[in-house]
């Protein structure tokens, strides 16, 4: 028996691959191996020599394995280390590539509204893209059953969740973190189940913004909506304010910009008309305020709910909207702007 583990050995020692270690492994321990056919003899043993004999077979065998198991562990780095270097390996004959990836023109665009708004005092915040009922609705002056929840073409989940459909869903929160007086961003993704065309998209990027403080007006809205709009576009842009209604603002507006693709004379994405919604916003609302917390017999504020992705094609002339969700290349290799 021990000549079969010096056979063992010597086998091994010359195994350089898994599959060779493995058909040795067969050789010895499988059904018809030659320490598995040891057993075979204590059949014909008297049976006070088969106990001595079958407890030295056992060892045998317990010691094949091990060296079969020492003797993979080895060959399975060596190969991997292998693999690795023939995949590091570098032809030194290959030409460079020069090619430079680039952000995604809503990153560039986030990515300033956050420093503009950084630098007029405003917190950046982050919210959950899966929020209550309450926090989506109730908590903004829309309570159950209320029609203004038609406008919204809400997902919701099992859970009795919803996915965000605007951001305004973390006004609440955002209010009851922070106290007052407040000045804060939360950009994020928002979900719609609305039919879709060049300037609508099911999953699009909002960025509200809030200030609550004593004697905010609408002088205050105003400004900060045409301070960002001014550093965003680097130039005076012709934006115009109407009148529009939403249940957690009391006055709402609707801030339009000047379609930039078209110059003002109508086009697909602008719907034809010449300008384009861009900036819901209003002064909040006295029960939004209430529901928060805050007084609003003492303070006052705006919200403002920007069409990120509508900022992006204005500033970028993108005709389409839903090219920014469709990971083309050829499109978003445009745009070489750091971030």
């Amino acid at each position: 028996m021990e000549e079969l583990i010096s056979k063992l050995h010597a086998v091994l020692g010359a195994a350089n691959t898994v599959q060779e270690v493995e058909a040795i492994r067969v050789n010895f321990l499988g059904r018809n191996g030659s320490i598995t056919l040891l057993f075979e003899k204590l059949k014909s043993l008297p049976n006070e020599e088969k106990k001595a004999y079958g407890a030295h077979i056992n060892s045998v065998k317990q010691q094949a394995e091990k060296l079969i198991s020492e003797s993979l562990a080895t060959v399975s780095e060596k190969e991997l280390i292998s693999k690795l270097n023939a995949a590091e390996a570098v032809d030194l004959s290959t030409p460079a590539s020069v090619e430079l990836g680039s952000f995604h023109p809503r990153s560039l665009v986030l990515k300033d509204l956050e420093e503009i708004f950084e630098s007029m005092g405003f917190y950046v915040e982050d919210y959950s893209e899966t929020v209550t009922d309450y926090d989506c609705f109730e908590s903004l002056n829309i309570p159950a059953h209320h029609p203004a929840r038609d406008m919204q073409d809400t997902f919701y989940l099992n859970n009795g969740q919803v996915l965000k459909t605007h951001t305004s869903a973390a006004q609440n929160h955002i209010m009851r973190k922070y106290g007052v007086p407040v000045k804060a961003i939360f950009p994020g993704r928002c979900f719609r189940a609305e039919a879709t065309d060049a300037k609508h998209e099911t999953t699009f990027y909002q960025m509200e913004g809030i200030m609550v403080d004593e004697g905010i007006s609408i002088s205050n809205l105003i400004y900060f909506m045409k301070t960002m709009l001014s550093e965003v576009f680097k130039t005076d842009i012709k934006v115009r304010l109407r009148p529009g209604f939403f249940p957690f603002v009391e006055p709402g507006f609707e801030l339009d910009i000047a379609c930039t693709i078209c110059g003002g004379g109508g086009c697909q994405s602008c719907g034809n008309a010449g300008w384009l919604e861009l900036c819901p916003c209003g002064m909040i609302h006295p029960a939004v305020l209430k529901e928060a917390g805050i007084d609003p017999e003492k303070y006052s504020g705006f919200a403002f709910g920007l069409g990120v992705d509508r900022l992006v094609m204005m500033r970028y002339k993108c005709k389409d909207i839903r090219d920014l969700n469709k990971g083309n290349l050829k499109f978003l290799s445009q745009f070489k702007g750091g971030a």
